[in-house]
């Protein structure tokens, strides 16, 4: 079974924070897509190649619930992991913890799904079987509804 739990760490930059010192809530948003971008690249799926293939992987909607701030300098450790997989959508889910206490500080989702630049849907199981397995190697679900065909 793969480690589902490829962190991606990094520190808050002095730019990301507000006037009261906080990280602004956009930067979670961008701090998810680094950690998806990563995760990719950790599994063997960098981004770049992807794309070279003629995948693109929009952003269907995104979930934030911010439970502790994070300040200027603070570490941080992202998981993402592959909530659920179709073969034509993904949803990723994050936990976002502070690098030196360990607490829980944000959590959130993304959902996405494969298209060609002519904006129809790419059924990844067909079309991209190698990519295809890939991702379902690190799904985290119940997969007797994921083989569906596509």
């Amino acid at each position: 079974m793969p480690d589902n739990n490829i962190a991606y760490e990094r520190d808050v930059k002095y730019y990301e924070t507000d006037r009261m010192g906080i990280v602004h809530h956009s930067n979670y948003i961008r701090y998810f897509e680094e950690a998806r971008i990563d995760q990719l690249d950790k599994i063997g799926l960098p981004y770049p190649e992807i794309e070279e293939r003629g995948i693109m992987i929009p952003v269907l909607f995104v979930e934030c619930a911010y439970l502790k701030p994070l300040r200027y300098g603070d570490t941080f450790r992202i998981i993402p992991r592959i909530a659920k997989y179709t073969g034509l959508k993904m949803d990723i889910s994050y936990e976002l913890y502070h690098g030196e206490t360990g607490e829980l500080c944000t959590t959130g989702k993304s959902g996405h799904c494969f298209l060609y630049p002519d904006m129809k849907p790419v059924r990844m199981k067909r079309d991209f079987p190698d990519i295809y397995e890939r991702l379902m190697e690190y799904a985290e679900k119940d997969r007797s509804d994921c083989n569906s065909g596509v």
